[in-house]
């Protein structure tokens, strides 16, 4: 796999989120886990991403063990901040990170991690406070460098001149366009990571057609709900035979137009099957024509997709602008 750049770290161009694993998008066990972080290892995948509330802390129980019995020593990545609900919260007090912290510290099996992202920004407590404890962090060891996740260029720009941040991470796809109007150019102008969360719709952009959600995550998203559902559907169907004519995957294709819009973007994939991950091999091999991203433009265009990728409970803490 080609090699890009994780603040100080030479990672594969592709990462792994690790959301699924903790249960996000269905039943999944540690067997199983361990399966798809075998795939992601093999396939040279050496970034893993994970949060304190997938699975409220099961996904880094899994990677922890999995550390244990293989040995092996990826780029971890972990976050805090949302304070699950009913009603959800965000909490970036230094108690509430401090603590969080050393609790994913204790699944992962680990004394650091390489990165350590405020996974939400909460917007009544200054930024500067934030940064203070993100400081400390580092000074004492527990984590190499900060990130950010689901913010706006202005708070990068604020915060990356307090304590250079090593990467932002937010939602990015052929769905979901916005972080093109200045957060990937901001990125790049500071030399920060862009890290594209759901580079594949959360499993819309594969071979595959996705049933109706019933239950989890997707079922509260509205993209994945009624009428939008069976639109978005038929639009990707589309670009799936688009994908096929030209003898790629779907989820390889829309990881390679990820790829394709920076040399600073380290998109993260997730999946809890290690079969649906070899449907993504192959992306850093693919070199598009004009023609090609013609084409997937007119399929896909910006703001193509129906529905808000979030629902209102789970919109708490995101950043809006433009």
């Amino acid at each position: 796999m080609q090699i890009r750049h994780l603040g100080p770290h030479r990672v594969g161009a592709i990462g792994f989120g690790a959301m699924s694993i903790g249960g996000a998008f269905g039943v999944t066990d540690e067997a199983t886990g361990h399966a798809a972080l075998d795939a992601a290892w093999d396939a040279g995948m050496t970034h893993f991403d994970v949060a304190n509330i997938y699975g409220m802390g099961v996904a880094e129980e899994v990677i922890g063990s999995w550390l244990r019995l293989r040995g092996h020593r990826p780029v971890i990545a972990t976050k805090a901040g949302i304070v699950p609900g009913p009603p959800r919260a965000v909490n970036n007090s230094a108690a509430y990170l401090r603590g969080e912290l050393e609790a994913s510290l204790r699944r992962l099996g680990r004394d650091h991690v390489d990165l350590f992202y405020i996974h939400r920004r909460e917007q009544d407590r200054p930024l500067e406070e934030v940064i203070e404890t993100i400081s400390r962090l580092i000074e004492e060891g527990k984590i190499g460098g900060y990130g950010l996740s689901e913010v706006a260029p202005s708070t990068l720009r604020l915060a990356h001149e307090m304590l250079p941040c090593m990467a932002v991470q937010n939602e990015y796809s052929l769905w979901t366009r916005l972080p093109e109007l200045g957060l990937i150019r901001s990125c790049a102008e500071l030399g920060v990571t862009f890290v594209p969360f759901s580079p594949l719709a959360r499993g819309m952009l594969g071979d595959v057609p996705l049933a109706p959600p019933q239950d989890g995550f997707r079922s509260r998203n509205p993209r994945f709900t009624g009428q939008n559902f069976t639109r978005n559907q038929a639009q990707v169907a589309a670009f799936r035979s688009f994908c096929h004519s030209r003898g790629w995957t779907t989820s390889a294709t829309a990881l390679a137009w990820v790829l394709a819009q920076g040399d600073h973007l380290l998109p993260i994939p997730g999946t809890r099957f290690a079969g649906n991950l070899r449907e993504w091999l192959g992306a850093e091999t693919i070199r598009f024509t004009p023609e090609d991203l013609a084409e997937i433009d007119r399929l896909l265009p910006p703001g193509w997709a129906y529905g808000d990728r979030y629902g209102d409970d789970q919109l708490i803490g995101v950043e809006r602008y433009c």
